[in-house]
């Protein structure tokens, strides 16, 4: 019975323990075919805080490099080059950006790191 209690205890503090809390979007970087050099490591959340909306890179974010990786969203493999709001100048670790007001991401399902100088993208997290 006390197994069971705790069991039900633990499973219970689990659903709380979540990294996103509601209403924030999340996601980890996948490789994109025929971009493996650029394989980037980690996830990203955006999430509402003192009514500003944040772009979190996680802990154990790792991008390789690359001539001019920017940030943004897209839709279903599709980036926006309109929502590009930052240049990515740190390559590793926790990094944490404001998103202008001017983007909406309820209107989108990707995030990108994106090379603007040659309009590619490099890297994605599909955002849920």
């Amino acid at each position: 019975m006390i197994r069971v209690l705790f069991g039900v205890v633990a499973l219970s503090l689990a659903a709380f323990a979540t990294p996103a809390a509601a209403g924030d979007l999340s996601g980890q970087f996948t490789v994109l075919e025929g971009k493996e050099k650029y394989t980037t490591v980690g996830g990203v959340t955006i999430k509402k805080s003192g009514g500003k909306t944040l772009v979190v890179l996680s802990d154990n974010f790792k991008f390789p490099g690359a001539p001019d990786p920017q940030l943004g969203f897209g839709n279903n493999g599709s980036y926006d080059t309109s929502t590009t709001f930052v240049k990515l100048t740190e390559l590793e670790g926790k990094q944490t950006f404001e998103l202008p007001a001017n983007i909406d991401v309820a209107n989108y399902n990707e995030f990108y790191v994106w090379c603007e100088k040659y309009s590619v993208p490099l890297s994605l997290a599909k955002l849920k």
